[in-house]
């Protein structure tokens, strides 16, 4: 599920990076898509994944440091909505937040998750899985 919440992302800042300052309706409505996907998913690894990762010494650092690229992206989603989307400055911040988020994603998918694996048995994954579900949908996604 935490993949797929990558790809989905990754897809929406592929169409947000092939915009111009002129196309600011396009852009609102992207940025306000990218927004809700971004705090979905934090909250989800915040509340249910990463409090039982950083409580193991396999996956303590990763898991500290995934909250710390957490807390960037939420700042830099803040000084985006601040920002008038016509702007320089908005698509400067936008492509610091693209690739701030798909690296964060990608050390996830190489680092995080596959240690995850180990400290993590079937059932918890699967539980985890169904309180995310819970989650995403009161939040309307």
């Amino acid at each position: 599920m935490l993949k797929e919440d990558h790809k989905k992302v990754k897809g929406l800042f592929r169409k947000v990076e092939s915009t111009t300052e002129r196309a600011s309706k396009t852009r609102t409505d992207l940025f306000q898509k990218i927004k809700t996907e971004l705090e979905a998913h934090t909250k989800v690894e915040e509340t249910l994944f990463y409090p039982r990762l950083e409580t193991a010494e396999e996956t303590r650092k990763l898991t500290l440091e995934a909250y710390e690229e957490h807390k960037l992206a939420k700042d830099l989603l803040a000084e985006i909505g601040a920002l008038p989307v016509e702007s320089e400055t908005w698509t400067a911040k936008m492509k610091v937040l693209i690739e701030n988020v798909e690296h964060h994603a990608e050390e996830e998918e190489s680092d995080l998750f596959p240690a995850a694996k180990k400290v993590l048995d079937g059932d918890e994954t699967e539980e985890m899985a169904n309180q995310a579900t819970t989650v995403k949908r009161d939040m309307g996604l």
